[in-house]
This record gives C-alpha cells, structure tokens and sequence, in this order.
C-alpha cells in the first residue's frame, strides 16, 4: 500500500470516528438536557477531536497489546489533546466550549477523571476491537472509490470548518451588540415599571444585569423581545453554537451569554 492510499485510509477512519464522537456526544448531551441537541463544531455530524484521537491511537498505539498499558495510555492521551483543544478553541475564540468544573476531580474545567475513564475504555475498545474491523472494511473499498470518496469528504469538511469558523470569530463582539440591545430594553422598561433600584447605575454591564432582573418574571414579551435581539445580533453559527454547547462560557460579557441561554430554555419549556 503506498503512502496516498494510507493517507487517505487514514483521513476516511477519521470522518469515521468524528461521525461516532457527534452521536455519542449528541445523544449524551440530549439526555442531560432533556431535549435534542445537534452536538458538534462542525455544521456537518463531525466531532474531529474524536477522530483525531481515534487516529492517532490507531497509529501510536497500535502495536501496544496489554489492555492495561493501552487503557492508561489513552487515558492521558486523550485528556492531553482534550486539554490543548480547549485551550487553543479559548484563545481562538475567546469562549469556553465545554467546563468539567461540575466534575469531581477536573483539571481547570477542561479535563476530569470520569473523561479520562471513558476515552481509556474507548481507547481499548478502539485498538483492540473496532478497528481491525474498519480496516477490513476499508481494504475492500476500491481504490478509485477510496480516491473520490476522500477528495469530496476532505472538499467538504474544509468548507465546513472554514464557514464555521468565519461565522464564529467575532463571537464576542455579537455579545457585546446584545448587551447593548438588551440595556436598551431596560431603559424602556423602567419607562414601564418605574424605577424599581432607585438610583440610575453607573456602568452599561450593571444595567444590562438589571434589565435582565426587571424581565426575569414578566410575561414572554420581555422574552420574545431577546429573542428577536439574539436572531438579528447572532449569525446562523452562532447560534447553532450556543445551542450545541450547553456550557458555553464567554470571556466577556459571560453573564449575558448564560441569562440568553436561561430565556431560550424557558421559552422552550413554555411553548413544550
């Protein structure tokens, strides 16, 4: 087998893996929420972070044949790529994709034991069990299927990851616009209510926490009014992102992210 076909064998385990990480991920996170949740980064059903670490045990690990070498192993593998992900999404983006915080035994909400647990069973599961199986199946593809197959998958996954991250790159500066918008409402609410602080506050974050307080309890006008604000601030990714991302904490403007996210799920319930 030369080095192109490998390759792209390699990138097709990927997809495969990525795919199988988006419906564990999907249907965890659905349960836990208590309603669908279309987990992933990536418009399409995708989470490459599985289908990297998959790939890269396949490959590394491969030749390790003791279940318990392989399972501590993947264990610290895994929690190391997981740790740098979020990191490096952090800096990219300036928001917290997922926090293990709620976890017993977490490293700096990024990494928890329960996680290393699961990816070092997964790891096992991987090498020794699935994987011999998926290249079997793969070898019996024909060359020139493996060789259209791989460059429209890799066409699309690179249009996806490039639409997906020039959607979300000014994430923040969208909160900023809602914080803003959402201030403004509490400035025609105490036109509605009266001034129900007493003194006018000074900083624009300490009204928009106000205006949330002041519509906390009201009908769902107040509710749908965010909403609208949130359809036209955000773009399509963004949105899709805090949906998908129960856990999603932004480096400024945290508080507005998270009382939008507590409107949407009353809204739901309501409507529900």
């Amino acid at each position: 087998m030369n080095m192109m076909v490998t390759l792209e064998h390699l990138f097709l385990w990927f997809l495969f893996y990525s795919f199988c990480g988006w419906v564990y991920e999907s249907i965890l996170v659905s349960v836990q929420q208590r309603r669908p949740v279309n987990r992933g980064f990536l418009n399409g059903p995708l989470c490459p972070i599985y289908g990297t670490g998959a790939v890269l045990g396949v490959v590394l690990l491969g030749r390790i044949h003791d279940p318990v070498i392989l399972f501590v192993v993947s264990a610290v593998g895994a929690c190391v790529l997981e740790y740098f992900t979020s990191w490096a999404m952090e800096r990219l983006f300036h928001a917290r994709w997922w926090d293990y915080s709620h976890f017993r035994f977490n490293l700096n909400g990024r990494i928890c034991l329960l996680g290393a647990i699961v990816f070092g069973i997964g790891g096992v599961a991987i090498v020794d069990v699935v994987q011999p199986q998926v290249a079997r199946v793969t070898a019996m593809i024909p060359l020139p299927v493996v060789h259209w197959l791989t460059f429209v998958c890799l066409f699309l996954t690179v249009l996806d990851t490039a639409v997906t991250v020039a959607g979300i790159v000014d994430f923040d500066r969208s909160l900023d616009q809602l914080s803003a918008v959402v201030a403004k409402y509490g400035d025609a609410m105490r036109e509605k209510v009266g001034d129900v602080v007493g003194d006018a506050l000074d900083g624009a974050s300490d009204r928009v926490g106000e205006s949330w307080q002041l519509g906390k309890d009201m009908s769902t006008e107040f509710m749908l009014k965010v909403k609208d604000a949130a359809d036209s601030v955000f773009n399509r990714q963004q949105r899709r992102m805090i949906a998908s991302f129960p856990r999603l904490r932004a480096d400024r403007n945290n508080e507005a992210l998270q009382q939008l996210r507590d409107t949407f799920e009353k809204l739901y319930r309501r409507r529900g």
